[in-house]
């Protein structure tokens, strides 16, 4: 008779676990996606140019929440790049700036294409990484290497125009092109300021 309850015990708790793996946490994911800012627009007596830049955000099969925003751009902007290359700094966009950006295109990432892309990032940002050239070292060469890692197709990296990049991006990558590629670009709420 006890071991009647004990085998019973033993299959409730079986049939416990196997409903709960099955309708256990939400699976794990982390979305990079590709962001255009248009540029003209004046706030707090700067003018902001256009740009390209990337959020990661979602999270890791551990639990950990992933949310940043990143792009390349000359650590001392002015005149003086259009004749000479500079030192480049990666840069985290202020939460208006996200705001006004344009989404174009995102793809949902493993957790080791996170580390890896994290990794490529934060190269960026190393003396190695970070030689800022307006024509060839830019924002857009910044996204275009994170897409390329991804296996996304690029077009010329090689312009002024960080959406004009974007939006051939786009059209390169249709959908089912490449794993993980989301059909629209995922909605990604701004953090609060």
């Amino acid at each position: 008779m006890r071991f009647h309850l004990i085998r019973r015990g033993l299959g409730a708790l079986f049939a416990g676990l196997c409903l709960w793996l099955a309708a256990g946490p939400v699976a794990a994911a982390v979305t990079v996606t590709f962001y255009g800012h248009e540029g003209a627009q004046v706030r707090g007596g700067w003018l902001y140019f256009p740009h390209a830049y990337l959020r990661l955000h979602g999270t890791l099969d551990t639990g950990e929440t992933v949310d940043r925003a990143v792009g390349f751009t000359a650590r001392s902007p002015g005149p003086q790049l259009l004749l000479f290359s500079g030192p480049g700094i990666l840069k985290e966009p202020e939460p208006a700036y996200l705001a006004e950006g344009v989404a174009y295109l995102s793809v949902e990432i493993s957790d080791e294409a996170f580390h890896q892309i994290t990794a490529r990032i934060d190269w960026w940002g190393t003396p190695e990484g970070s030689r800022y050239n307006l024509n060839k070292r830019n924002c857009i060469a910044f996204v275009a290497d994170v897409a390329q890692r991804l296996g996304l197709s690029t077009p010329s990296h090689e312009t002024l125009s960080p959406n004009g990049f974007l939006k051939d991006m786009v059209a390169l990558n249709p959908a089912g092109s490449v794993p993980g590629l989301l059909s629209a670009p995922a909605p990604a709420p701004v953090p609060a300021s």
